[in-house]
Order: structure tokens, then C-alpha cells, then sequence
């Protein structure tokens, strides 16, 4: 007798706790991946349809639908699914500029006792034949150029680099190509200078980092002029980081060599009124073993005026780098930088940060 009683009440225990879980809304999704196998690029977006039922005893709500990327939007069922309800979660894919393979998450979140499910659409997107837009996006008046920026990117000193860029012409009559504004440290040209209709051409670019006799990341802005015709609007961005090459330097020279050390990389001057100046002292010392060179000291805007009290230190030496903001004309909050370019062979650039609030 006493056994059976003991069979009876886990039996009752049982019961009660299956219709609790019962009692909790539950989410069941008919499918929980789906393929879309070959999609075509250039039919545009697609959709697929998730539903799912409440198996529980309780009202579900989906609070969140989230996907792993933009390129995947998902809609979902907002109202309240009574048990035994239906709902659906609807993906939507756009294949624009994804060509390839794709694997895509969407994390659904409710009230129900599995409250986080994650769903899956997957396929592969066909890429669709490039236009002249999709070549060359970049649009200026008689041509169309794949950027309009030329990056030369790391340049040593002494260091001579030539950069092509590819346009083509979208005028139906010929277009002569010069330039205006050319620094003497780059040479420029168009192969062919004139372009016939519809024709592809080379814009090429050779920088002298040696003439340019600068430091740290430089740009030039260089017009281009079509038929004679100035507009000012026309601008090819040329930009070099010019930095020393310490890749041959020996363990030993590497080891003597300066280092830079700025206790505080960050002044916030806080809150002050419009019209204002304030200054801070960064205080700069060389840790190293051998004469620190400061380069370059730049603000990131002509508010911000840079003086640096000594720019050779020696050994265990310190100087300031004097910052001045100058908040005439700034309202609201302030995020300036100072990058100060070095002979220090790990840290050739340093970054110091100002913030602040201007009333």
C-alpha cells in the first residue's frame, strides 16, 4: 500500500508539472530553414513566409525579430497569438551586390517557454552583368570614373609611386582631358587625352614623396578639366601616409631606438561658452635610447592652433605640445584630434584626442 501511494503521488507531481509547461505559451515553427537555391541578381528581392503556431496554454507575443544583416529584413505577427493561434515571420532578401553563397540568420524573441528560436534562409545569388555604372560609379559631367579618389597609400620618404585609375567617356562628342591644380611632387595624365564617345580611358599618377618632403597622411586636390572648360566641382582627391621604412633597421638598432611617451592622450576642457579659447599642455618625453625627432604635430581642424615647444629631444627628455581650441562659430560637442607624426619606429603616429561641450 505505501508503494502504491508513492506511485500515485509522483504520478500527481508529473501531471501537475507537464499541464505548468502546458500551461506557458509555446512557439513551433512548421520549418525552421529554408533555400531559396539560385537566385538571379537582378530579379530583385525575395520573400519567404515562416509560420508557426502556440502549442501552449498561454497568449505569446513576439518581442523582437532581429536579422544577422541589412540585406535581410524581416516582418513578424505584432499581435498577441492565443493558444492554438497562428502567426508568421516573413523574410525578405535583397540580392542587390551580394553575389555568391549566402547564409542568413533571423533571431526570433518571445514570452514563450522557448524563447529564442533562430530561423534560417540560405541560397546563392547569380551574379547579374555589370552596367558601366556599376564599372565606373563615380559621375562627373562627361565621364564616369571608378573613384574619385586616388590612394597612393604607405610611401617612404624617398619613395616614387605611380597609381592608375580607370574611366571611361559618356558624352557623344569627343572630350579632351587636361588637369589644373597640379602639385609639383605628382605627375598627371589621360591615355588617350581625348576621348571618343563611349571610350574607355587611363588616368595616371605618379607621386614623389621626396618633393612632397612631408609627413603622416597628406592630400591634393586636383581638377579635371574637360574641353577646356574649368569647374571647379570636377575634383580628383590624391592622397599618400608617408612614413619611414624601419623594416631594415637590425634588433640592435631597434633596440636603441627612440620611444614616445604621452602620459594623457585626452584633454576634455568641459563646458564653456561660445567665443572662448582654452589651451592644454600634453606633456610628451622620449623613453627611448636615442634623439626623438616630433616631425609633424597636425589639429584635424584650424580651431585647434599647435605649437610644439621643441620638436629634437634627447634621452629621457620631455617638451609640451601646446593645443589652443578656439570655440568661435562651434556649438554643441567637440571631438577634435592632434596627430603627431615621430622617428619612434613603434609608434610613427600618436593620436591625441579634445573633447568638450561649446553652450
Amino acid at each position: 500500500m505505501r508503494k502504491l501511494f508513492f506511485i500515485i503521488m509522483v504520478l500527481a507531481v508529473n501531471v501537475t508539472l507537464v499541464s505548468a509547461q502546458h500551461a506557458k505559451a509555446n512557439l513551433v515553427f512548421d520549418k525552421m530553414i529554408h533555400d531559396f537555391g539560385e537566385l538571379q541578381e537582378s530579379n530583385g528581392r525575395v520573400n519567404y513566409v515562416f509560420k508557426f503556431k502556440n502549442t501552449g496554454g498561454q497568449p505569446m507575443v513576439l518581442h523582437n525579430v532581429k536579422a544577422s544583416c541589412g540585406c535581410t529584413t524581416p516582418e513578424w505577427t505584432h499581435n498577441p497569438i492565443p493558444p492554438g493561434g497562428t502567426g508568421q515571420v516573413k523574410a525578405i532578401f535583397d540580392p542587390r551586390n551580394r553575389p555568391g553563397n549566402f547564409n542568413k540568420s533571423i533571431t526570433v524573441q518571445s514570452n514563450a517557454q522557448n524563447g529564442t528560436v533562430v530561423l534560417r534562409i540560405t541560397g546563392k545569388v547569380l551574379a547579374r552583368e555589370k552596367t558601366v555604372e556599376d564599372i565606373y560609379p563615380r559621375n562627373m559631367d562627361v565621364i564616369r570614373l571608378e573613384s574619385s579618389h586616388l590612394a597612393f597609400t604607405k610611401m617612404s620618404p624617398q619613395q616614387k609611386k605611380t597609381e592608375q585609375l580607370k574611366i571611361i567617356s559618356t558624352s557623344a562628342e569627343p572630350v579632351k582631358l587636361s588637369f589644373l591644380n597640379v602639385p609639383k611632387h605628382i605627375t598627371i595624365k589621360a591615355v588617350p587625352e581625348v576621348l571618343q564617345p563611349n571610350q574607355a580611358a587611363v588616368i595616371t599618377a605618379t607621386y614623389d614623396a621626396s618633393i612632397k618632403n612631408d609627413w603622416g597622411f597628406v592630400t591634393d586636390n586636383i581638377f579635371l578639366i574637360f574641353n577646356d572648360t574649368r569647374d571647379y566641382k570636377n575634383r580628383l582627391t590624391l592622397s599618400a601616409s608617408i612614413e619611414e621604412d624601419f623594416a631594415g633597421w637590425s634588433e640592435d638598432k631597434k633596440a636603441n631606438a627612440p620611444v614616445i611617451s604621452i602620459a594623457e592622450k585626452t584633454w576634455n576642457f568641459g563646458e564653456i561658452k561660445q567665443g572662448d579659447k582654452v589651451n592644454h599642455e600634453f606633456k610628451v618625453q622620449n623613453n627611448g635610447k636615442s634623439q626623438l625627432i616630433i616631425r609633424k604635430v597636425k589639429a584635424s581642424c584650424g580651431c585647434t592652433a599647435i605649437k610644439p615647444a621643441k620638436t629634437i629631444l634627447a634621452p629621457g627628455e620631455e617638451t609640451t605640445i601646446i593645443a589652443e581650441f578656439n570655440s568661435a562659430g562651434k556649438s554643441g560637442r567637440q571631438n577634435k584630434s592632434v596627430t603627431v607624426v615621430t622617428n619612434d619606429p613603434k609608434s610613427t603616429t600618436t593620436l591625441l584626442r579634445i573633447t568638450g561641450n561649446v553652450q
